[in-house]
């Protein structure tokens, strides 16, 4: 029944972001990489919101992206990406296959809290 999926291959990172999530009234689901988060997304339909690292291995953030676009054909969940990349080539290619947002690290919840419970229909 998770309405976010939470994508890194840091433990650090998927407690904290999912602590967070959870504390502030989402239903969070976890992966360590592209290749879970696909599956996750296969377990718990209701999904509304994946907040992914990039760089992660077996398969990045953007390429499960992709999928889930095209392979998946799921047009409606919104996809972020939270990471350290800021380059402007990779957001062009985020935006080609479906990224909705971009977050730089470090994680600062607060800030996304609002976009988020609007993203899940929370809001």
């Amino acid at each position: 029944m998770a309405n976010v999926l939470v994508v890194d291959d840091s433990s650090t990172m998927r407690e904290i972001v999912s602590t967070f999530l959870s504390r502030n009234g989402f239903d969070v689901a976890v992966a360590s990489d592209g290749r879970e988060g696909l599956a996750q997304l296969g377990k718990f339909p209701d999904i509304r919101l994946i907040v992914s690292d990039i760089n992660m291995p077996n398969m990045d953030g953007l390429t499960m992206a992709e999928k889930i676009r095209t392979e998946l054909g799921n047009k409606d969940v919104r996809i972020v990406m939270l990471t350290t990349e800021d380059n402007s080539a990779i957001r062009a290619r985020g935006r080609e296959v479906g990224v909705t947002g971009w977050i730089v690290k470090p994680f600062r919840g607060d800030a996304v809290l609002g976009p988020f419970r609007k993203f899940c229909g929370m809001a």
